[in-house]
Parts: C-alpha cells; sequence; structure tokens
C-alpha cells in the first residue's frame, strides 16, 4: 500500500533540483515586473502598449521555446539507457534553435504592421510599434540560449541556465533604469529603452552560456559538436516529432493568454493595463509550477528510459503534490492581498491621471481574485504536461490542450466579455474554465499512459 510518506521524500530532491530553474524562470517574468513597474510610472498608455507588443513576441516565443523543450526529456531518456546519444541531441538540437530564432524574429519584425488593424487603442499602438522592432530581434539569442539550457537541464545541470538568467537580468534591469528614464547622460527612450534593454540582455544570457560550457570541464566536449554538426536525420525527426507538439501546446496556451490582452484592449486602455497587472503576477508564480514542469521532464524522462514504472509513477505524483501545495499557498496570498498588489505597478504623482489609475486598481484587484483561483488548476496542468512529455506523449495531449483553451475557454471569455456586464472579469473567468478543463483532460491522459503502461508489461518492478 502506497504511503504519503512515498511521495513526500521525493520532496527535497524535487526542490533541489527546481529551485535553480525556478529562479532562472522567475528572473525572466521579475525583469518582466520591473518593466511593468518602470513603464507604469511613465502612465497607463505605456503599461498597456507592453502588454500588447508582447503578445506578439510571447506567440513567437512559445513556437521556439516549444520546440527547444524536446531536447531534455530525450537526453534524460539518453542517459538512463547509457546509449551515450546526448552530443547529437545538443548539436541538431542547436540547429533547430537557430532557424527558429531567425524565422521568429523575421515573423514579427514584418508582422508588427498588422498593430494598426488590430482596433486597439492608437495611442497604445504607436507606443508599442517601436517596441516591437527591438525586441523582435532578441527572439534569435533567447532561442538559441533555450538549446543549451533544455540540454542542461537534461542532465539534470540546472544551475548554468539559473546563473545566466540572473547575470542578463542584472544588465537587463540596470539598462532598463537608465534608458527608459535617461539616466547617466544618456536619453530618455521610454518603453523603447525597456525593449533595447531586453535585447542586449538576452544577448548577454547567450554568451554567458557558452562561456559557461567552455570553461566547465564536463561540457566543454559538448560545446565542440556545436562547431562541427553532425547531421542526424533520425535525431532531427525525433527532435521534430516531440518538439512539434510541444510547440503547438505552448503556441495555444499563450494564445488563450494572448487573446485575453487582445479582447481587453477593445474594452480601452485601462482595461488592457488591468489585464496586464493580473497577467504579470500570474505568471510570476507560475514560474513555480514551470520549474517543476522541467523536473517532472528530467525524472520521468529517466525513469522512461530504464523502463521502471514504480518510480516512475511515484516521482510523477509526488511533483503532482508538492505543486498543489505551492498553489494554494499563491492563492491565499492573492486572495488576501488581492487590493494591494496592483499599486506595486502605478505612481499616485500624477495627478491629472489619477481617475485612470483608480479605475486600473479596481479592475486589476478583481482579477486578481479570479487568478487566485486558477493558480491551483494552472500550477497542476502545467506538472502534469510535464511528466506527459517525460514519456514522450505529446500529441495526444496536444488536441487536449487545444479543447480546452480553444474550444472551452476563449469562447466563454468572448461570451461574457461582450454578452454581459462582465467585461475584462468575464475574461478571466473563461481563463479559469480553460485552466480547469485542461488540468482535468491532461490528469486523465497521464493516468490512462500508466495503466496502458503496466499492460505492455515492459517496465521493471523493484
Amino acid at each position: 500500500m502506497v504511503k504519503l510518506f512515498d511521495y513526500t521524500k521525493e520532496f527535497k530532491y524535487n526542490l533541489i533540483l527546481s529551485y535553480p530553474v525556478t529562479v532562472g524562470l522567475l528572473g525572466h517574468t521579475i525583469v518582466q515586473l520591473i518593466d511593468n513597474i518602470m513603464v507604469g510610472r511613465l502612465g497607463t498608455s505605456e503599461l498597456a502598449a507592453v502588454s500588447l507588443g508582447n503578445s506578439f513576441i510571447l506567440i513567437a516565443m512559445s513556437i521556439g521555446i516549444g520546440f527547444s523543450t524536446a531536447l531534455t526529456p530525450l537526453v534524460s531518456e539518453s542517459i538512463g539507457m547509457k546509449n551515450n546519444r546526448e552530443k547529437d541531441f545538443l548539436s541538431n538540437g542547436f540547429l533547430i534553435c537557430l532557424l527558429l530564432g531567425l524565422l521568429t524574429f523575421l515573423s514579427v519584425y514584418n508582422l508588427k504592421e498588422y498593430l494598426f488593424f488590430m482596433g486597439q487603442p492608437s495611442n497604445v499602438v504607436f507606443l508599442a510599434y517601436p517596441y516591437i522592432k527591438w525586441v523582435s530581434i532578441s527572439l534569435i539569442p533567447l532561442i538559441i540560449f533555450q538549446a543549451f539550457k533544455q540540454f542542461t537541464d537534461g542532465l539534470s545541470m540546472t544551475l548554468p541556465a539559473m546563473y545566466a538568467t540572473v547575470f542578463s537580468n542584472f544588465i537587463n534591469i540596470i539598462l532598463n533604469y537608465i534608458l527608459i528614464f535617461g539616466k547617466f547622460g544618456f536619453p530618455s527612450f521610454g518603453i523603447e529603452g525597456a525593449a533595447i534593454g531586453t535585447l542586449i540582455a538576452r544577448f548577454s544570457s547567450l554568451i554567458f552560456i557558452v562561456s559557461y560550457f567552455y570553461y566547465h570541464a564536463n561540457l566543454k566536449s559538448y560545446l565542440s559538436t556545436i562547431t562541427r554538426i553532425n547531421f542526424n536525420f533520425k535525431i532531427l525527426k525525433k527532435i521534430i516529432f516531440l518538439g512539434f507538439p510541444s510547440a503547438l501546446q505552448m503556441f495555444f496556451e499563450v494564445l488563450f493568454f494572448i487573446a485575453a490582452i487582445w479582447m481587453s484592449g477593445l474594452l480601452g486602455k485601462n482595461e488592457q493595463a488591468s489585464n496586464q497587472i493580473a497577467l504579470n503576477l500570474s505568471s510570476m508564480t507560475f514560474m513555480v509550477a514551470m520549474g517543476f514542469s522541467v523536473v517532472a521532464m528530467i525524472r520521468v524522462g529517466e525513469m522512461f528510459g530504464k523502463r521502471d514504472l514504480i518510480n516512475l509513477k511515484r516521482i510523477a505524483y509526488s511533483l503532482f503534490l508538492i505543486i498543489l501545495i505551492f498553489d494554494i499557498f499563491f492563492c491565499l496570498i492573492f486572495l488576501l492581498f488581492s487590493e494591494y498588489l496592483p499599486w506595486m505597478y502605478l505612481s499616485k504623482t500624477d495627478d491629472k491621471s489619477m481617475s485612470d489609475v483608480y479605475q486600473v486598481i479596481e479592475i486589476s484587484s478583481k482579477l486578481i481574485l479570479i487568478s487566485g483561483v486558477f493558480q491551483i488548476f494552472d500550477g497542476l496542468q502545467s506538472v502534469v504536461l510535464g511528466a506527459l512529455r517525460g514519456i514522450q506523449d505529446v500529441l495526444i495531449p496536444t488536441v487536449l490542450i487545444f479543447i480546452a483553451y480553444m474550444l472551452v475557454g476563449l469562447p466563454v471569455s468572448y461570451y461574457l466579455e461582450f454578452n454581459t456586464h462582465l467585461g475584462v472579469v468575464g475574461i478571466w473567468i473563461g481563463l479559469l474554465f480553460g485552466l480547469l478543463t485542461s488540468s482535468f483532460f491532461l490528469l486523465l491522459r497521464f493516468s490512462y499512459d500508466l495503466n496502458l503502461m503496466c499492460k505492455k508489461v515492459i517496465f521493471i518492478y523493484d
């Protein structure tokens, strides 16, 4: 009989493995938080412009980062099977990420003209246009960086990416302060300064992690494979087979939340700014779930390579349990402090716009309440999805995510926004429905996979 201790005894190692991933991911989100706080001092229009500009960037990022996630379970499986194919996964994964970085940059850079045809507030669009121009370039180093990050994660070396992220975030914060407000003799670039800071910081993170590989005794040999890429169509096919559905999964989830940005923009700049505040806060707590999701890919992937079902199941459920504990805590924080958290983003100093500020505070407080509830479902579905990627089940989960977000959550958001008095609050109720449905479907799928693996009797029982 399985006891609670069988799961909780895994907590310590799960936390040790996940904290560098979480810190690295939180680093990105904290920089976004600081960006938003700094930009929020310029006004609600500027805050809405960053939200609109990032909506384009995030869609492109979802494709590149989604593809790169295939490397982690493949490398973990290779270690479990002891077949020494890790170098092949890095070299071919690097090639895919390089091409995706260039492709996503060109796509976003050329699509930025469509900002003017989306029905968004005109002053917001004019502010967002130059922001996208600079941040689109940063997609190249960001997605190439992901190849190194996902590879080291697969090796259970989660510290290198954390160090690189902390380093680049430090640069980003300093540059944002200088370039947004025009300090130390530099001109004031406003939100365009935030974009330039992001571009330089993302190149810095790539340079850092490449240097880390070069000076690390155990990683230097892997770096040599980049300069002489060994094309292996079998490896490329395997990465694409796992990466493409993973990219679609991330794309559907990002598009789900991006739709909320676009729909809130149709209501006005204050609604869009409120949406950005609640979304940024939710993103910070979601990074904890993403950290455990990566651990699920690593540890479940390794047990999958060893064909050890007993430990695979125990490790997976221990991760589901720990994220539930974390997210219940986050839920309570959001519920208790919903009226205070929005003030981190806005200033009381500009009297002429105080009516806008108070309206944003009122709306965002309501959204944070809803966000508090969906923390639980958002975190759970992320970690279950990581476990599914660990056992390389990606096709059916992609369909389930599409149904949950595009056929359940999005229609609810649309209906409640335009057919009730709820407005942007209705959008977020739709987000809640989508995340609840996704977590339920993915849990059922993982349970089905476990039962199927038991029947095939291809795993070791010890």
